[in-house]
């Protein structure tokens, strides 16, 4: 369901005790046990769902899911991560899913989790990728991907409706029932029903009757059991339920399981890698093609390239996944080189006309201060080091990135094979395996494809029908100068333009939907220097941009590829035509949700479309492709995903009769 970006979000208000331990100012209650958090911890949630003994049977590439209700300082999830680790097969993986209304601070994580320093592996993990924090879903990848933590950060009952996932365990914590009574409800309960797998377990600290007469009229059997410390009872149950109702089937998951887990990916650019990446981490063997002699050499390839976050006031389905890939990529960021790979300079939008002010103004009043701030000229001037005409918002968290960098980062594990050179033109189905050719030259082949190759996509049969396009965008690469140095921030306006990175800046970048030309032109140079100019005539002087010749001037073109509703293309593809005749019905009332298996295409998928922002949106939905393909957790609401499936342009199309 879509909600408002601000979420009334703010991080939690902590007060610390005479002892140290953290306290919550808005609930009143404590965190965790003073007399001994850990054992609690292990008695109610660890031991309540029998975790030691599930963890050990875990078969190779198998997976926990665990659901939390009240991340609070993390302990419950490092200490079932301690355990996974002591107890589980080095081939399982383990998925912790936790709500949080009010998540800590850095720094109030930090010194709480110090408290626990038998943690320290741990918690110093977590801390390393506790970054960019922000409302919704944020998914941070530990362990080289063997821990996944997906944080929901907002209203339990705001955000357990928006999960697509099959929990196997639950932590009910959060505070007491009489310190937060709006949390523990019926709505509540029923949200753990519709999540939870056959046989899921339960443990929660409480033993309150109304809890237990809740959980038990939702499916849960439940039993009081001896407590820890000054808790006399706390409580254990397993869900004996009926599984949830299936949704729309054309938004289902394929229920097609390769016996191998072998995948083909198309296209080695930011699309590609990252969900090379995703399923590597998951065991998969990954066949990455690419028609040039490397990575990145088409429009990820780019000397900088800015994460720029174009959101809504709205809580559109494109603001949320900007948010959420905002997170991911700037927490993979993390694993960089910063200054040479990387820079979190901030990023500033300039205030350009009174539209975009009052864009901007709503923005301001929508997101929470630490993802961005409105700026007043002077500090605006400040921030960038350079004079201005117009202050605006600033993301302090965002910069620029050498696209490049990242793609070399995502493709470097042991699971991955680049294969370069390798230019597939038809894709075509041989039993169980997708086959990649070259006319009559077999290139590779898997049970499974991703098609990562932007527009180049459409050449395939089964694609042939997706309303992706080309829009031709050039960069213009600009020595420095002793004076444009002071630059220290990315600065937006219709254009853009980085600090320095290898003695030149990066400036652009043009839009042309017309031209197939990669050539680099003068008239675009031209095109970016004016954007310069708009952006600042400071800058623009201490580039020197009066003597420099459009001509001579060192750039480089490239295809953005983009959808119809500036979504991404991301999921599991269906067999056209079967489609329009499976839900013909759809045409005359579109209300109807007829229960026809989709037609999908057994084991195609798709990871394309993402314009100008796929250094947010490309990583993150290598995560979602890969949870379509294990069966895990998404990574984003689900009407977020639904948005960004390539079924939704068959779906419109019989809607409206097409």
């Amino acid at each position: 369901m879509p909600d408002t970006p601000s979420d009334t979000f703010s991080h939690a208000r902590i007060d610390w005790d005479e002892q140290g331990l953290p306290r919550s100012r808005l609930f009143d209650d404590v965190y965790f046990s003073s007399l001994d958090g850990l054992e609690e911890t292990r008695h109610v949630f660890l031991a309540g769902n029998d975790l030691a003994e599930r963890f050990a049977a875990l078969p190779d590439g198998g997976r926990l899911v665990i659901g939390e209700t009240g991340f609070g300082t993390g302990m419950n999830f490092l200490c079932a991560w301690e355990l996974f680790e002591r107890t589980a097969p080095a081939g399982a993986r383990l998925h912790f899913v936790s709500v949080e209304k009010y998540p800590l601070t850095h720094a109030d994580l930090e010194r709480a989790l110090a408290l626990w320093p038998h943690l320290a592996p741990y918690s110093e993990r977590l801390l390393a990728q506790y970054r960019a924090i922000h409302p919704g879903f944020q998914r941070l990848v530990l362990d080289a991907g063997r821990v996944v933590l997906t944080l929901l950060v907002g209203d339990a009952l705001e955000r357990l409706p928006q999960l697509d996932a099959r929990i196997d365990a639950w932590f009910l914590d959060g505070f007491a029932p009489s310190k937060n009574p709006q949390m523990w409800n019926d709505a509540l309960f029923a949200e753990l029903a519709r999540l939870s797998a056959p046989g899921a377990t339960l443990g929660t600290f409480t033993s309150a009757g109304f809890v237990r007469r809740g959980l038990i009229a939702v499916g849960f059997d439940m039993q009081r059991v001896k407590g820890t410390g000054k808790k006399w009872e706390v409580m254990r149950g397993r869900f004996t339920g009926a599984p949830a109702a299936a949704g729309k089937p054309w938004f289902a998951r394929p229920t097609y399981m390769p016996a191998r887990r072998e995948a083909l990916v198309i296209g080695a650019g930011l699309a590609g890698c990252a969900t090379a990446a995703s399923l590597a981490a998951r065991g998969w063997q990954v066949s990455l093609l690419e028609r040039h002699a490397g990575l990145a050499e088409e429009a990820s390839g780019n000397p900088q390239g800015v994460l720029y976050l174009k959101l809504s006031a709205h809580g559109t389905a494109l603001s949320r996944l900007i948010v959420s890939g905002f997170g991911h990529t700037r927490r993979l960021l993390e694993r960089l080189e910063r200054g040479r790979d990387w820079d979190a300079c901030g990023v500033l939008q300039l205030a350009f006309d009174a539209k975009e002010a009052g864009r901007q103004a709503k923005l301001a009043a929508a997101f929470p201060a630490d993802l961005l701030r409105p700026v007043e000229r002077d500090e605006a001037e400040t921030l960038a080091g350079i004079g201005l005409a117009s202050g605006g918002l600033f993301f302090p968290e965002a910069g620029w990135v050498h696209p490049p960098a990242l793609c070399r980062l995502l493709a470097r594990h042991p699971n991955i094979r680049l294969l370069p050179h390798q230019e597939a033109l038809e894709l075509r189905r041989d039993g169980d395996r997708w086959q990649a050719l070259d006319g009559e030259r077999l290139l590779a082949e898997a049970p499974v494809a991703i098609l990562a190759g932007a527009a180049e996509v459409r050449r395939f049969a089964q694609t042939t029908e997706l309303p992706l396009k080309r829009i031709r965008g050039q960069i213009t690469r600009l020595p420095q100068t002793g004076t444009s140095v002071a630059l220290r921030s990315v600065v937006c306006a219709e254009g853009y333009v980085a600090p320095v990175r290898n003695g030149e800046h990066t400036l652009g970048a043009s839009f042309d939907f017309t031209s197939d030309d990669l050539a680099p032109t003068a008239a675009e140079h031209r095109g970016n220097l004016a954007l310069l100019e708009e952006i600042s005539t400071d800058l623009a002087e201490r580039l020197q941009v009066g003597q420099l010749d459009a001509e001579r001037l060192e750039g480089r073109a490239a295809f953005r590829c983009t959808s119809p509703d500036y979504l991404p293309i991301v999921g599991p593809l269906a067999d056209t035509a079967a489609f329009a005749e499976a839900y013909a019905v759809l045409g005359k009332d579109a209300r109807q949700v007829p229960d026809t298996p989709c037609p999908w295409l057994d084991g195609l998928y798709i990871n394309s479309g993402h314009g100008s922002r796929g250094l947010i949106t490309a990583p993150l939905s290598g995560e979602l492709l890969a949870a379509w393909l294990d069966d895990e957790p998404l990574p984003l609401p689900r009407d977020v995903a639904e948005a960004c499936h390539p079924n939704r342009f068959i779906l419109r199309q019989l809607i409206r009769g097409q």
